[in-house]
């Protein structure tokens, strides 16, 4: 028999290559831009973090000056004994202890009166 024509591509056939293609360009876009939204998130947050680690790390640094201070002055033998009768309220032999009361200061404070109280001192009853 005759051999038959070649056949022509269908058309609808190279839409579908095409759209899946494309499909699968856009798909690995989206991936890598979720990888680097990520990316970049992380990279946010480890900034803070250190933001905050310096504040705490100054934060340290002026308490530990604080702290070199006080045990230099508890070094001697006069801040140790200034500490110990600070601390304890405790005296020398031969010395009395003092202890300094901030005064008091009294407020006075006006109840108020309830509607029906006010209106029996009205009637003095």
């Amino acid at each position: 028999m005759f051999p038959s024509p070649p056949r022509k591509k269908d058309s609808n056939t190279n839409y579908i290559r095409q759209g899946i293609l494309i499909g699968i360009f856009i798909l690995a876009i989206v991936w890598l831009g979720s990888l680097i939204a990520g990316l970049f998130f992380k990279a946010q947050i480890a900034w803070e973090t250190a933001q905050h680690t310096q504040q705490e790390a100054q934060v340290l640094k002026h308490r530990e000056n604080i702290l070199e201070k006080n045990m230099q002055i508890l070094d001697t033998s006069r801040g140790y004994s200034a500490s110990v009768r600070t601390a304890f309220g405790v005296a020398r032999p031969g010395e009395s202890v003092i202890i300094v009361v901030p005064s008091v200061t009294t407020t006075t404070v006006q109840q108020k009166k309830s509607w029906w109280k006010r209106v029996l001192d009205i009637l003095h009853l």
